[in-house]
C-alpha cells in the first residue's frame, strides 16, 4: 500500500524521525535558544535522503522547514526565559528588525547557492560558533558593550543573513555575539531565544518564495519548506522547548558551553559529510 506514491514503511520511517527531531529540537530550542535547528536540519536531511524523497533540493528543504518551525519555539523558549527575566528587552527592541532584515536576505542567497555550497557555509560557521562557546573562557569579551548605530544594523543583518542560510535560531550567532560583548550566558541564550522569531517568520517566507517550483523537493514542499513536517516539528518542538529553557537555569555555566558546543560541532560534521 502506498500513500502519495510512497510506501508504508516509508511514511512511518519519516514520521519516526520527525517526531524525534521535533521533540529533541524543541528540548534544544529552550536550553540553547537556537530554535531546534541544530537537530531539525540533519535529521530532516538525512530522513529525505535515505528515503530517496527529493533530491538536489534536500538540504535546502531541510532548512527552509526548520525555520518555520524555528517561529513556534522561539516564541514558546522566549516566554520561558521572560519569566525567569533573563531577557534584555532594549536589546531585543532594537537589534530585531536588522535580524529580521538579514534573515530576508539570507534566503534570497541560499536559494542561488548549491547543496554543496550551502553545506560548507553550514559547517564552518556552526565550527566557529562551538570553538568560541566550548573552548574559549566565557571571561574572554571582544567589547564592553553591544555595537549601536551602524554597527548593530550591520552586526544584526549578519546574523540574521547566516542564521537564515543554517536554518537555526538566534542562539548560534546572536548567543555569541552577547557573550563576546559581556553578557553572561543565560542572558544570552535568554535574549537571542527572540532574535528566532524575526529570523524564523523572514526566512520562511523567503525560502518559500525563491523555492518556488525548484526541482529535486520532497512532496508536499510549499517551494523550500515541507509543510507537513514543519507543522508537526513545530507542535511537538513548542510543547517541549519549556522544558528546556527551566534547564537551562539550572546547569552550571560551564557545562551549559560545552554542550552548546558539542551539538554544533556534531551537527556541522554530519550535515557537510552528508552533502559533500
Amino acid at each position: 500500500m502506498t500513500i502519495l506514491g510512497l510506501p508504508l514503511s516509508e511514511i512511518a520511517a519519516l514520521l519516526i524521525a520527525v517526531v524525534a527531531a521535533g521533540l529533541f529540537g524543541g528540548l534544544i530550542a529552550g536550553l540553547f535558544g537556537v530554535g531546534g535547528g541544530t537537530v531539525i536540519v540533519p535529521a530532516l536531511f538525512y530522513a529525505f535522503s535515505v528515503l530517496r524523497l527529493g533530491g538536489e533540493s534536500n538540504l535546502h528543504v531541510a532548512i527552509g522547514t526548520s525555520l518555520m518551525t524555528i517561529v513556534a519555539t522561539s516564541w514558546r523558549s522566549l516566554a520561558a526565559h521572560r519569566s525567569h527575566g533573563a531577557v534584555d528587552e532594549q536589546v531585543l527592541k532594537t537589534w530585531t528588525p536588522w535580524v529580521g532584515l538579514g534573515a530576508l536576505i539570507g534566503a534570497g542567497i541560499a536559494g542561488f547557492t548549491s547543496m554543496g555550497g550551502l553545506a560548507i557555509v553550514y559547517g564552518v560557521c556552526l565550527m566557529i560558533v562551538a570553538a568560541q562557546m566550548g573552548l574559549l573562557p566565557e571571561r574572554i569579551t571582544l567589547a564592553r558593550d553591544l555595537p549601536t548605530g551602524w554597527g548593530r544594523r550591520g552586526v544584526g543583518t549578519g546574523i540574521g543573513l547566516l542564521s537564515a542560510m543554517m536554518g537555526v535560531g538566534g542562539g548560534s550567532f546572536g548567543g555569541m555575539l552577547l557573550t563576546l560583548c559581556g553578557r553572561p550566558i543565560h542572558q544570552a541564550v535568554a535574549t537571542a531565544s527572540g532574535f528566532g522569531i524575526a529570523i524564523g517568520i523572514a526566512a520562511t517566507l523567503g525560502f518559500a518564495v525563491f523555492g518556488w517550483g525548484a526541482p529535486g523537493r520532497p512532496p508536499l514542499s510549499v517551494g523550500y519548506v515541507n509543510v507537513p513536517a514543519a507543522v508537526l516539528m513545530a507542535l511537538l518542538t513548542t510543547l517541549i522547548a519549556p522544558y528546556g529553557a527551566r534547564l537551562a537555569h539550572r546547569l552550571d555555566k560551564r557545562v551549559l558551553r560545552r554542550a552548546f558546543a558539542v551539538y554544533l560541532l556534531v551537527t556541522a560534521a554530519l550535515v557537510v559529510i552528508k552533502a559533500l
